[in-house]
């Protein structure tokens, strides 16, 4: 008998991550009924669907997550705080939102316009367990599990086959894409910290098939105008070879490969033939090349998301969603743990914030949200904006190893923020509240893992839904429940 433990977060000392329903899964005595392990998993996959009549369920066909890689201070953003000590207060002013009694700070002047078309939830919360800094931490948001190859400083091996996979192959895998487009496409750089690239941003054991379309325009980090030099010529059809010739080749690579079982055996585990099934129809529509011009977009749109690197990537993520890309992560521009419009603020928060990351945050998620709901895509595209963690509440002290100056928040993980919005998600609504110094939740603490199964059931996937890793062992999608609380 197969006996599968959950019990999700335990070792994280997180009690909103409570014991589920399927803690205790026991296969065996199903075989006694003719059930092999395979069905019986198919099977749960079905019963998923059939029960989900809870809010938000099967909502969302699409998604843009908007990763704020660095850790962006909530205090200074969008949960202010006031008759705190001054080295609590952020240094810039509340101002009022479209939701009474809800204040951000100056920042933010555009998003504040608008919340009345999103959810914020103030109570993003976990205990740390080796996640005090960026690339763990990043790997739990992404994937919705922790990694025991923890160092001191928080960093992790390089990416693997063996990694669990990016909740984004999870979606397409389950949920494939309904025409010839790119099923998940990430940009405009790999998640990083130090010379950790891409750790919790691919398919992992689900195999290359699952990995995103990776768009990473060449120039450094620095470099607003780099997304005017996107390059898609891997999607490029030469033209002396014409797409009924190419259609052609596919079909003798088929009758080649029928005649072959045992080449197939070998390469079956790759996936190949999904993989080039995939490849030739985007080639020969090239419908995913027109999706990446954004030359097609006024110059009033493209002025409105920012003629930043941040702003063109958010308008290219509703381009794509729109022509028909399942997931889009836009991973903010600016690697984890650096200076200058990176959201990692251990010194000069007051000049960088200001002057750098938050007007391009404010531009960009404000555009975006706006523009999908007038054009009816917010009804079924869901909206994430999330950091791996918040800022500490006090300034100048030290949470994680990093030196921070009197001007300075280091990393805090028991309390931030996060905004949704769009596939039902509710509307001027605010989960969660944190304490006086926003240091910890005070009403519905949510976990990164509760966010993660959220999304799942807006796609109308089990969150608990099992897979199979590298070693054929079952592995659910996240070891959490889904806040329904969220939707409408």
């Amino acid at each position: 008998m197969l006996r599968l433990i959950g019990g999700a977060g335990k070792d994280l000392c997180d009690p909103q991550l409570q014991v589920s329903r399927r803690d205790v899964l026991r296969v065996g005595g199903s075989g006694l009924f003719g059930l092999s392990l395979a069905n019986l998993l198919k099977l749960q996959t079905v019963q998923g669907s059939e029960s989900g009549k809870s809010p938000g369920w099967n909502k969302a066909k699409r998604m843009i997550m908007v990763y704020l890689q660095g850790g962006p201070s909530h205090l200074d953003l969008w949960d202010p705080k006031e008759n705190v000590p001054d080295k609590v207060k952020s240094v810039f002013k509340p101002i009022s939102t479209k939701i009474p009694g809800i204040q951000f700070t100056e920042n933010l002047p555009r998003l504040s316009t608008i919340n009345d078309r999103f959810s914020m939830i103030r109570s993003m919360s976990y205990t740390p367990n080796g996640l005090f800094n960026h690339t763990a931490a990043i790997y739990q948001m992404m994937t919705g599990y922790t990694t025991d190859k923890v160092s001191a400083s928080g960093q992790l091996e390089p990416p693997s086959p063996k990694d669990f996979p990016n909740f984004g192959s999870n979606i397409v895998r389950l949920r494939p894409a309904d025409e010839p487009m790119l099923p998940f496409v990430t940009l405009p750089r790999p998640l990083q910290e130090s010379n950790v690239v891409g750790k919790g941003g691919y398919a992992g054991f689900l195999g290359k098939a699952y990995d995103p379309y990776t768009l990473f325009p060449e120039g450094d980090d620095l470099d607003m105008t780099k997304m005017d030099r996107i390059n898609v010529s891997d999607l490029q059809l030469r033209p002396e070879v014409f797409a009924v010739r190419l259609q052609r080749r596919a079909a003798l690579r088929d009758l080649i490969n029928a005649q072959m079982p045992t080449i197939n055996a070998a390469i079956e585990n790759q996936q190949l033939d999904e993989y080039f099934s995939q490849a030739l129809s985007l080639v020969v529509s090239g419908k995913a090349r027109e999706a990446f011009d954004l030359n097609q977009e006024s110059d009033v749109l493209r002025d409105a998301y920012g003629r930043n690197t941040f702003g063109q990537s958010c308008l290219l993520a509703r381009r794509l969603v729109d022509a028909g890309t399942r997931v889009v992560e836009v991973i903010w521009p600016k690697v984890a743990n650096s200076d200058n419009h990176s959201w990692d603020h251990h010194v000069d928060l007051s000049k960088r914030m200001k002057n750098q990351s938050a007007p391009m945050l404010d531009a960009g998620l404000s555009t975006l949200i706006e523009d999908l709901d007038q054009r009816g895509m917010l009804e079924d595209t869901l909206v994430v904006a999330v950091g791996e963690f918040g800022r500490s509440p006090e300034r100048g002290v030290s949470t994680s190893g990093n030196g921070n100056s009197d001007d300075g928040r280091d990393h805090w993980p028991y309390c931030y923020t996060a905004v949704v919005a769009g596939a039902g998600i509710k509307r001027g609504y605010v989960h969660g509240k944190s304490d006086k110094t926003a240091s910890a939740p005070v009403e519905s603490p949510m976990h990164p893992m509760q966010l993660l199964a959220t999304i799942y059931h807006a796609f109308g996937i089990d969150p608990e839904t099992v897979v199979l890793n590298h070693l054929n062992q079952p592995r659910e999608l996240v070891k959490a429940q889904a806040v329904t609380e969220l939707f409408a």
